[in-house]
């Protein structure tokens, strides 16, 4: 690829690192499976099996969001506790679905 507008010094340069690119194998694979805008995997997030500890941490998390924002009435606490408290909510839903299934 020569670009007419670089002196012979920078292109043998660019080319030189171009080459060096290329034989990244890492590299090429993540360029050539990058999609950007992709939208999020559904299946992937219906397949979520979270742990009981991260349920009972999510859980305590908001709790304690829930009663520090009753207590002080800080805006930030209660975005907060309205941030984990729906993650809390579907981890528990799904960890209630993968206990009763078998």
């Amino acid at each position: 690829m020569s670009t007419s507008r670089l002196p012979d010094h920078e292109q043998r340069a660019l080319d030189e690192m171009e080459r060096a690119l290329s034989r990244d194998r890492r590299l090429e694979r993540r360029l050539r499976t990058f999609r950007p805008g992709r939208r999020p995997d559904l299946a992937r997030l219906v397949a979520y099996r979270p742990r009981l500890l991260t349920v009972a941490f999510l859980l305590l998390v908001s709790i304690g969001l829930m009663v520090a924002g009753i207590v002080t009435s800080e805006p930030a606490v209660i975005w907060a506790f309205a941030g984990v408290w729906p993650a809390a909510l579907f981890a528990s839903f799904r960890q209630l679905c993968r206990l009763t299934e078998g």
